[in-house]
């Protein structure tokens, strides 16, 4: 499984989005692979305008969602405090993400570099599209 962070959906989403970001992207969704997480949720359909938002949401109804329990923000405030220490300043948000993934043994597939500082920290895994963007099953 595969959590898409909101940087990949919002570069899919727009009309003249990188390419090989929107045949990951859909190469994820043909493999029943991509997954989602609230704050993903939160920052892709909070910012999407008005006219795409039914469009954008059908994903979101049709994917797995990779729920998150209490115990999620206590690691995460734990990873918070190992990225400082390290100093590396990470949004807060992909904190979450990155430990949801993690307690869920998900790879991440984001074009934000701060969950490429996460992953050498901490060996989270990230997920590398194959040749062309085709879904490369890595190590799964």
């Amino acid at each position: 499984m595969v959590l898409v962070d909101s940087s990949v959906w919002i570069t899919a989403g727009k009309a003249h989005g990188d390419l090989h970001v929107k045949v990951s992207l859909e190469s994820l969704l043909e493999e029943y692979e991509a997954a989602f997480c609230g704050p993903v949720k939160l920052e892709v359909l909070g910012a999407v305008k008005k006219d795409r938002r039914k469009a954008i949401s059908y994903f979101f109804d049709i994917i797995p969602y990779v729920a998150m329990d209490d115990a999620v923000w206590e690691l995460a405030k734990k990873l918070s405090w190992r990225l400082r220490d390290a100093g590396l300043t990470v949004p807060w948000n992909d904190i979450v993400i990155a430990t949801i993934a993690q307690e869920n043994d998900c790879r991440v597939y984001s074009l934000d570099n701060h969950f490429e500082e996460i992953g050498r920290l901490t060996g989270m895994l990230l997920y590398r599209p194959g040749y062309g963007g085709s879904f490369d099953p890595g190590i799964e």
